[in-house]
């Protein structure tokens, strides 16, 4: 009977995971993000229902994560350039900064407590979040995203924070590129190329801050729970271009408001797990 039940359980753990693959690979599309935001607190619930020591719980999420995101960015980034909607001159103004932000943001993730690593999700999430929602043209920065040294600051900045929530780099990047004024659906195009920029890196990096680490899950590579990798990969692959089609079809205020309640969503999400 205990068999039986435990069969039962992984069964829907998996059908959940698959389930989500689907959702973060149509979001990856959709928002230009990596689906980060969604699978991070699903894989933090998967991991809590296995038994994951809580100390390491929150760095399995994000690393993992992150692993998913190589494939979901680089389809999602595939899709948006073949319709000429990326961005290439800044994405390649940032090869160097942005994966150095993910550089640094591993060496902190060593240090850096669960409670911590879900604080630092939420606020971000929930400030991007706001400013999507109660968007206002006054909210500009500037006519057009700066040069030396603004952008490679905020290419490294982008990166260390996106590798420390464990998604894509999308939510920064969209706010950042229309906060200067480019459009949304240019944000969302290029931002899927963010995240093949951080998500590669971001998973070597985590693959060695978790190297060693006490209480990690079975079929774990640092931090990276490959298992996890394995069922949601394929899934989100296939999404993907879905999101992007619903991308390109949607106005501008619409994809705007869907990106803003999405986050808040996320942000209270782990707010009330803090709380708990």
């Amino acid at each position: 009977m205990d068999f039986q039940l435990l069969s039962v359980e992984t069964l829907g753990l998996v059908l959940g995971l698959l389930a989500a693959g689907g959702v973060a690979g149509l979001l990856a599309g959709l928002f230009g993000i990596g689906g980060g935001a969604v699978l991070v607190p699903v894989l933090y619930q998967f991991f809590v229902l296995l038994g994951v020591d809580e100390s390491v719980r929150m760095h399995v999420a994000v690393a993992t994560s992150l692993g998913i995101i190589v494939p979901t960015s680089l389809r999602s980034f595939l899709s948006h350039r073949a319709r000429g909607a990326v961005d290439e001159a800044l994405l390649k103004s940032w090869l160097i900064p942005l994966p150095l932000g993910v550089a640094l943001a591993a060496l902190v993730a060593a240090h850096v407590s669960g409670d911590g690593l879900k604080g630092i999700f939420a606020v971000i999430a929930m400030l991007v979040g706001l400013r999507m929602l109660f968007n206002r043209a006054s909210w500009r920065l500037g006519d057009d995203i700066p040069g030396f040294p603004i952008r490679p600051l905020c290419g490294a900045l982008i990166g260390f924070l996106s590798t420390l929530m464990g998604i894509g780099g999308g939510v920064m990047n969209n706010t950042f590129m229309t906060l200067y004024s480019r459009p949304i659906h240019q944000a969302v195009a290029t931002s899927a190329g963010v995240g093949v920029l951080i998500s590669v890196p971001g998973v070597i990096g985590m693959i060695w801050a978790g190297w060693g680490a006490p209480g990690l899950p079975a079929f774990s590579l640092g931090y990276v729970n490959l298992l996890g990798v394995a069922l949601i990969i394929p899934v989100t692959t296939l999404a993907a271009p879905l999101g992007v089609r619903l991308a390109h079809a949607w106005p501008k205020r619409r994809l705007e408001l869907a990106f803003g309640i999405f986050l808040m969503i996320v942000a209270f999400r782990f707010a009330f797990s803090l709380l708990g």
